[in-house]
Parts: structure tokens; C-alpha cells; sequence
């Protein structure tokens, strides 16, 4: 039998379900294998990105699920705030003013997420967020701070849900780094990566690393 192909566009036969990488064609996208969007346009979820303006990178892991119509912001979203107005004379026709120097606007830097995070339906990141590994964003959830390695956030503004497993756990996990793994390798790790009994998951992590 085969093994899974990162770069087949579309696992799921019959589904608009999509493998990221493959369909990536804007400069300043970073996706890993296996990473999957509920839908066939991933890069129209990534707005207000003027990578020859302002720089910003988005950069997603491997393995992360990334449901549909979730939105990322990059920082071409954000207006000048450290003046009279926040209005953006300089883009618009006919309007006499020359484009502020960046360091005068509000730039977040690149926007980061982790390996095999679940990003929630119609859920927005904003500019220059960092998503941990393992991490669950609630559905429309507005995430606009960082997220740590395998926290549940939702709401908005995002807050702490709760943290998903004990921090040896947690530290086993990031450990492990599964998802750098060849894949027939995390084939065969799929009954411990799949099992609800975190005990056993961790003694087995643990006779792994050992």
C-alpha cells in the first residue's frame, strides 16, 4: 500500500479538502507537509499581505487542520496609530501624503504557527502571532496574542481554555517531535497518537526517547 503524499493536492476524494503546500504560489508562505484547509483557496484566507511592502512571513507546521473560513491578517491590515488619525491618505488617489517610514506603523512581525494545531472555523489570527505545537483555536475565535505549545484558546479577544495535557506530557510531545518523523514511522505511531489513555501515551513516549 502506498504511503501518504504531501503533495498530493487533494486527499480526500470527493471532498474540497486540501493539502496547503502543494497549491502554495505566493512568495513569503511557508507550509509543511500534511498541513490541510477545509476548502480549495488557501490563499485567499491570508489578507492584507504585501510581502514587497511590509516583509511579513506566514509560517504553518506540518499536520496542522485548518477549517474553513478561517482568516490570517497580515500586518498590511494595520493603520499608523501614533499620530492624529489613523486614516491612510498615502494609498488612496490623489491624496498628498508619501507613505510613513515602517518603523512608524503598528508591524507585528511574521505570523507562526506550530505543528498539528487545529485552527477552528471563520477563527482569525492577526499580525505577528506565535501558535505553540498542539495548540486548539476555538471556533471564531480572534487570536491576537501568542499561544502556548497545546493550550485550548477561544473567544474574543482568545483566551485560555485549558491546557490539554499534564506538562511532562506536553514536554514529551515536543520531545518526540512526531510530525519530523518519516512517514512510515509515524504510520506505525498512529495507535499511541490516536489513544485517549495519556498514561500509556507517555510511558510509551517516554521508552521512545529513552
Amino acid at each position: 500500500m502506498p504511503l501518504p503524499d504531501p503533495n498530493e493536492p487533494f486527499p480526500v476524494p470527493g471532498f474540497d479538502v486540501t493539502y496547503v503546500k502543494p497549491t502554495i504560489t505566493r512568495r513569503n508562505i511557508a507550509v509543511g507537509d500534511f498541513t490541510y484547509y477545509s476548502g480549495v483557496d488557501f490563499e485567499a484566507q491570508v489578507t492584507h499581505h504585501y510581502p514587497d511592502i511590509y516583509g511579513d512571513r506566514l509560517v504553518i507546521g506540518k499536520f496542522c487542520q485548518i477549517a474553513a473560513g478561517v482568516e490570517f491578517v497580515m500586518n498590511g491590515a494595520n493603520h499608523q496609530m501614533n499620530a492624529a488619525s489613523t486614516f491612510p491618505f498615502h494609498i488612496l488617489k490623489n491624496w498628498e501624503q508619501s507613505s510613513p517610514a515602517l518603523d512608524r506603523l503598528p508591524l507585528k512581525g511574521d505570523t507562526v504557527v506550530g505543528h498539528d494545531v487545529w485552527i477552528g472555523q471563520n477563527a482569525t489570527i492577526l499580525p505577528g502571532v506565535h501558535i505553540g505545537d498542539g495548540a486548539i483555536i476555538g471556533l471564531s475565535a480572534v487570536v491576537g496574542s501568542d499561544v502556548a505549545p497545546y493550550r485550548v484558546v477561544a473567544g474574543n479577544p482568545a483566551r485560555v481554555v485549558r491546557q490539554r495535557f499534564d506538562d511532562e506530557l506536553i514536554e514529551l510531545l515536543e520531545k518526540l517531535r512526531w510530525w519530523d518523523l518519516p512517514v512510515a514511522d509515524i504510520q506505525a505511531l498512529i495507535p499511541v497518537l490516536s489513544d485517549p489513555d495519556l498514561k500509556t501515551v507517555a510511558q510509551t513516549i517516554r521508552r521512545r526517547l529513552a
